[in-house]
């Protein structure tokens, strides 16, 4: 995901240009590509990844000098890494002391039956009704992804973490930005948690 509102929060809280930056889980680099047209030096990593424009290297075995970067950003990619607690540490040797760490995540432990039925019924809704349950979902979810909690925890020796900005996030998921609206306002109703979650940190000196 890199839309437009995406990616000025990113930038809102980045270092200035041309400073080197650091992608975790760039996925097919569309974020990279969009920060390196606004001239920064991005280093996109992935495991995953098959764009020519990403390296396809996990975190935790990502080799770079210390210190490396001015800043690092990771976008819905936080909750799958593993080893977690040791890609954290690896990820805060790569980043100057005071670097940037900016951080869009989707949090597992907030996904409950409630944001689970919401989106089948949405997926119902466009014509592609899910086989799962939404037992099942949050069952498979909280199985195999870290909650946000657990992320946090895992960052605080080594960055100074803020508190987490709490949003939509459902409609990124195979439904599309015309939901957006639909999540918000369900958020704000109180009929649905918000499962999205942005923060800002800094690496400790």
């Amino acid at each position: 995901m890199a839309s437009v509102e995406l990616r000025a929060f990113v930038c809102a809280n980045l270092p200035d240009v041309p400073a080197r930056v650091l992608e975790v889980g760039a996925g097919a680099g569309r974020l990279a590509g969009a920060l390196r047209a606004a001239g920064y030096d991005v280093v996109a990593i992935d495991p995953e990844s098959k764009s020519d424009d990403v390296r396809a290297v996990a975190l935790v075995d990502l080799d770079e000098p210390a210190a490396s970067f001015a800043a690092a950003v990771a976008i819905v990619s936080l909750h799958h890494v593993d080893p977690l607690e040791e890609s954290c540490r690896r990820l805060a040797e790569v980043v100057e002391p005071g670097g940037t760490l900016v951080i869009d995540e989707f949090d597992a432990g907030a996904f409950d039956l409630g944001a689970a039925a919401w989106w089948l019924e949405q997926r119902a809704a466009t014509g592609d009704p899910q086989a799962q349950t939404a037992e099942e979902l949050v069952a498979d979810h909280r199985e195999h992804l870290h909650p946000l909690e657990r992320i946090v925890a895992a960052l605080e020796p080594h960055f100074e973490v803020g508190p987490p900005v709490r949003g939509a996030w459902l409609h990124n998921w195979k439904l599309g930005d015309s939901l957006r609206a639909v999540e918000e306002d369900a958020i704000a109703r109180g009929s649905l948690r918000a499962v999205g979650a942005r923060l800002v940190g800094r690496r400790r000196s």
